[in-house]
């Protein structure tokens, strides 16, 4: 069953809204170089044929604005003249931005960005070569016309000549345009092997029923091959006068002339080619379009040589081995492979009980084996589908360039990003998640990193600033860094503004380390700039990239110098489905965290827990380690009981978490839990055990701030515990409760 012509269209549209993500990263790449190398006519060409892919692509789905404002610039780059104009880089970017605004209109049906202002620099871009080349054509009649009337003059009789020569019949002259749809026919045809052909019939004036012998004509001309365009309308004033076709055909244009001279009907016809089949020549440019404007053409240019011949067919072959697909059905995959780990853990825990209750059953080795095989299977599959979602982070960083190129010039500064790392796979859904908070990252390095060029210099620095986005793997995690080499971050202004908002008292201030000085700039609403401009100083930003991180399981630390740098440290998981986690007891309630969190296990007694201004901590190793602790503390007559700590480390720094006991290492597939499940950012998601029990997974980022924004005198009262119940078991609901006050 086929779909209908609005399935037909809808899907099209997807599929370019899709597709010109990438054309237009392209046309700001390419606006880059062109900026830096101004006039390169082989990045104007480059240029061209991304706007024409965007025109044609735009016109088949119908995005009629779209295609029309991509036409106008594509026409003025084809313009001799305009290749070394300044203002071209500028009008690509500006092109650019209002491309992406009226795709994201069309993609949500509203109202399109104005282009008049647009259009208007485009016109003024080719106004200067339009007006250069008219007087130089004009120069060139003029001396013509000056050599013709001296050769007429020195001839006796010519005049009388002139005079008596008898006037040239004019030929019938086109005025028809074809719309984008019939170039893109025009186009396929000639791939097709057929030639494109313009066939103009002139209705004889003495014919008694024009319209009719116009149906005539249009049904000879259809027994030649297919018909892509008519003109004039059948409603027009001229369309008794004379009817023109785009005719794809083999056949030749003698044999088309004699199908169409009709006796009594047609009085001339002329057919004229405007495109050949043949792959070798090269084709002249259909009547309406640009003479660069033909895709062959440009394909034929590009594989003059053998060299660019075989690169073009082993892209042309890479092309064919990629497939696009929609993000949503690999998830679906990922969650099946998902259940089904889930249903290996029933299957050995069903055997464990197994064993135990027949130890001496033969059938115990052949299930275990099917288990072993059926266990490397499902680890191969699981991999695989990790390894479809994972992309690299080049996909996140092209976007910067462009950016820092538009903030730096907000700023009035003068930066060069570097880029490194960028083939480093990540899985598509923390990538996507991750673009705002590096946003935020490299937005704040220009505009409070960054020097100004005479500060730069007065610090004996160059005057252009440096920021470099950097990814690696490391262990089970990747990296992304933020780094600039500009003013660095004032410790003692932190604290100050710090003490100003209220978020500490200056008694407590003076306790904190630089480390924890420096962790106030991701509060809400903390800006050291001492005014509010376009990029900054508003308070926005730092408290969301934490925000976004912890609900990724992730962590952001800063390392920064003053007069040096700073570097902001990212570390994100591979992947948020499948994880490796350490179970633990608490209170007789079973928790996990990330396996990768944990550096190692520790035995202890509450009567090594001591108590550091209302805080405990623990003496490990000449070592001072906070504590966190997710149970109520001990009584007094219980403070010999034995505790396990699990020293797990968090945004580069080292805590311990007091739990009950431990269940062991497990392979969870994560369940995300909405708003209305539970009541707490500290938890992550859920699992479902083999045995059917449910597994809460700790947010560890979350946790660490909660106790980090308790004040000493708050966490006194509550015996410096975090308590973490149930309210309610079946909605898997939980409540973090201070001093027993929920």
């Amino acid at each position: 069953m086929t779909n209908s012509p609005d399935e037909r269209g809808a899907e099209l549209r997807e599929l370019f809204f899709e597709t010109s993500q990438e054309l237009l990263q392209a046309l700001n790449e390419e606006a880059l170089k062109l900026e830096k190398n101004p006039g390169d006519e082989e990045i104007v060409r480059s240029i061209r044929r991304t706007v024409h892919t965007l025109k044609g692509d735009s016109a088949a789905c119908g995005l009629r604005e779209l295609s029309e404002l991509a036409h106008q610039f594509e026409d003025a780059l084809s313009l001799e003249g305009t290749h070394s104009h300044a203002a071209v880089a500028e009008i690509a970017f500006a092109t650019a931005d209002i491309f992406t605004e009226m795709i994201a209109a069309y993609r949500k049906n509203s109202k399109l960005p104005g282009t008049k202002a647009l259009s208007k620099r485009i016109e003024e871009l080719t106004a200067a070569p339009k007006k250069a080349k008219t007087q130089v054509a004009k120069k060139v009649a003029v001396k013509a016309g000056k050599k013709a009337s001296a050769k007429t003059l020195a001839k006796p009789g010519a005049k009388s000549a002139v005079k008596s020569a008898p006037a040239a019949k004019a030929p019938f002259k086109s005025v028809a345009q074809w719309t984008e749809y019939e170039k893109l026919a025009m186009s396929k045809a000639q791939a097709d092997g057929q030639d494109v052909l313009h066939v103009i019939a002139k209705i004889d004036p003495h014919c008694a029923m024009p319209i009719a012998g116009r149906q005539l004509v249009q049904n000879a001309v259809g027994t030649m091959g297919p018909v892509i365009a008519v003109r004039p309308d059948p409603k027009s004033p001229a369309a008794s006068k004379h009817v023109e076709f785009l005719l794809a055909s083999m056949q030749t244009p003698d044999q088309i002339a004699a199908k169409c001279k009709i006796p009594t009907i047609v009085e001339e016809v002329t057919v004229d080619v405007l495109l050949r089949a043949s792959a070798v020549a090269k084709p002249e440019a259909p009547a309406g379009l640009a003479p660069e404007e033909s895709l062959e053409a440009d394909a034929a240019a590009s594989s003059s040589s053998p060299q660019a011949a075989a690169t073009a067919a082993s892209v042309s072959a890479t092309q064919e081995n990629l497939l696009r697909v929609e993000a949503g059905r690999i998830d679906n995959v990922l969650n099946l492979v998902g259940e089904l780990i889930i249903g290996k853990s029933m299957l050995a825990q069903a055997l464990n009980e197994f064993s135990k209750r027949y130890p001496k059953e033969l059938l115990r080795g052949k299930f275990a084996d099917a288990m072993a095989f059926q266990s490397r299977v499902l680890n191969d599959l699981q991999r695989s589908v990790m390894k479809i979602r994972m992309v690299p982070v080049d996909q996140l960083f092209r976007r910067f360039p462009r950016m820092v190129r538009d903030v730096s010039r907000q700023c009035g500064r003068e930066v060069e990003l570097v880029v490194s790392g960028q083939d480093t796979d990540l899985d598509k859904g923390i990538l996507d998640a991750i673009a705002e908070p590096l946003t935020h990252l490299v937005r704040n390095a220009i505009s409070h990193g960054i020097e100004s060029p005479e500060e730069r210099r007065k610090a004996g620095k160059a005057a252009q600033g440096m920021v470099k986005l950097n990814a690696y793997h490391q262990g089970n995690q990747v990296i992304v860094e933020v780094i600039d080499d500009g003013r660095g971050i004032d410790a003692q202004k932190i604290r100050t503004k710090a003490i100003e908002m209220g978020l500490t008292t200056p008694d407590e201030a003076a306790k904190l380390t630089e480390q924890e000085t420096l962790n106030f700039i991701f509060r809400p609403g903390f800006s050291t700039a001492e005014q509010v401009t376009e990029v900054s100083g508003r308070g926005v930003g730092m408290d969301v990239v934490q925000s976004v991180l912890h609900r990724l399981k992730a962590s952001v630390s800063l390392e920064t110098r003053l007069g040096q740098g700073t570097t902001f440290r990212l570390k994100l998981p591979l992947t948020l489905a499948i994880i490796k986690a350490l179970l633990f007891w608490v209170e007789q309630r079973l928790y996990a965290i990330p396996l990768n969190a944990v550096l190692e296990i520790a035995r202890t007694v509450e009567t090594e827990v001591h108590q550091v201004d209302n805080y405990e901590v623990l003496q490990l190793r000449n070592q001072v380690l906070p504590l966190l602790r997710l149970g109520r503390p001990a009584i007094e007559g219980d403070r010999k009981g034995k505790l396990f700590v699990l020293v797990i480390t968090v945004a580069e720094k080292k805590y311990g978490l007091i739990v009950d006991s431990l269940e062991g290492e497990e392979e969870l597939v994560i369940k995300a839990l909405d708003d209305q499940t539970f009541s707490t950012d500290l938890v992550s998601g859920a699992s479902i055990l083999g045995d059917g029990r449910v597994v809460l997974i700790l947010n560890l980022p979350a946790v660490v701030e909660h106790v980090a924004r308790l004040r000493p005198q708050e966490m006194g009262q509550t015996n410096s515990g975090l308590l973490l119940t149930h309210t309610d078991r079946m909605r898997l609901a939980m409540t973090p409760a201070v001093g027993g006050q929920a």
